[in-house]
């Protein structure tokens, strides 16, 4: 059964009122018996869960291979080489809506896809590990993407700033850096999308 539209705004809009820590506790009994909506909400509790690992697997390598582990020391390249966040303001901010937060999610999933073909380029050695990553996010953006439509939500699309094609790296030094910086973004990226999703299944 579909998760009436007002059920749903109550159980998201929780996110607005309260920080994470003071959700657990959040009484919203209407949806207990909402099985599929909660089902959703573990089977890719599990899935973020997976690519938050293979990200941090490709960081280490990132690190292990070219010394680059702490963010501090590279803030000034990263201002240079502009690797951007995706956004996902509309998942803790004080105008949360249900369909915004799930459509950034949704659209971040298919950025990161993209960006980390200069992660593969990068490292042609881990192909196979880059290469399940990308069709991981590619997947959980498509079943994000079904269950909206499956709960009747509106499919937000937000003017995004143009990415435009891959960042073109001046040196193998910004080619590395800037993986490192889109890799670190990804995993920022992911614990947001993860908190969200796992406070949603606890109320």
């Amino acid at each position: 059964a579909a998760v009436p539209a007002g059920v749903l705004a109550l159980l998201l809009g929780a996110l607005l009122w309260a920080p994470w820590w003071a959700l657990d506790g959040a009484p919203l009994a209407e949806l207990s018996g909402e099985q599929d909506f909660q089902l959703f909400l573990q089977k890719n509790l599990e899935f973020t869960r997976k690519i938050k690992g293979d990200v941090a697997a490709l960081q280490r390598v990132v690190c292990d291979t070219f010394q680059l582990c702490q963010e501090e020391e590279l803030l000034l390249v990263r201002q240079h080489l502009g690797i951007a966040q995706a956004p996902l303001e509309q998942c803790h901010s004080r105008t949360f809506q249900a369909e915004a937060c799930f459509s950034q999610i949704r659209d971040g999933l298919r950025t990161y896809h993209s960006s980390l073909a200069a992660v593969l380029e990068l490292l042609p050695g881990q192909a196979g590990l880059v290469e399940t990553l990308q069709l991981d996010a590619a997947n959980l953006s498509s079943n994000i993407q079904q269950q909206m439509e499956d709960l009747g939500m509106v499919t937000v699309t937000y003017p995004t700033e143009d990415q435009g094609p891959l960042p073109t790296f001046s040196s193998r030094f910004h080619h590395q850096v800037g993986s490192f910086f889109i890799l670190a973004n990804f995993q920022r990226f992911l614990e947001t999308a993860y908190r969200a999703l796992r406070h949603l299944a606890r109320l």
